[in-house]
């Protein structure tokens, strides 16, 4: 019996470790993406720690070095956390570069195994062929015989 083989399997394969590549891209965005988030929930927190110490200070005995030290670090903490906002987008970016890049190498394999499919389909259709014709010619050979009897 023949043996099916599909001549640009190669490339099939080179398409599945470029989808397997592009899943790894896309894994390692994802948790960028979630480092950021979660380094800005920190800055968050310690914001809400500061602020919530200014209105201590203010409310206790006034001690203005502590008042004016407590309003630099919210400043400070203010700079972080649009810094940090700013990485969180550039890593939402990278995340959706990555998602169409997974996508389009995802699309191309699904094209090659479709382009395999068809093949195997006309694979089988031509074995089918040459079995009916063995068939015709192995009838056709018997009721020659026996005709000649």
């Amino acid at each position: 019996m023949a043996k099916f083989v599909y001549r640009m399997q190669n490339i099939l394969n080179i398409k599945l470790k470029l989808e397997d590549q592009a899943k790894i891209a896309y894994g390692q965005a994802s948790a960028r993406l979630a480092e950021e988030q979660q380094k800005l929930q920190e800055i968050l927190v310690r914001k809400a720690g500061y602020e919530k110490r200014a209105k201590e200070l203010v409310s206790g005995s006034i001690r203005v070095v502590d008042i004016r030290e407590n309003k630099r670090a919210i400043d400070t903490i203010k700079s972080m956390m649009r810094q940090q906002m700013l990485a969180v987008q550039v890593a939402e970016k990278n995340l959706e570069a990555a998602r169409m890049r997974l996508n389009a190498v995802m699309i191309e394999r699904k094209t090659h195994e479709k382009l395999r499919e068809h093949a195997f389909e006309e694979f089988q259709q031509e074995l089918v062929h040459e079995e009916n014709k063995v068939v015709d010619e192995l009838v056709s050979y018997t009721y020659h015989e026996k005709e000649e009897e």
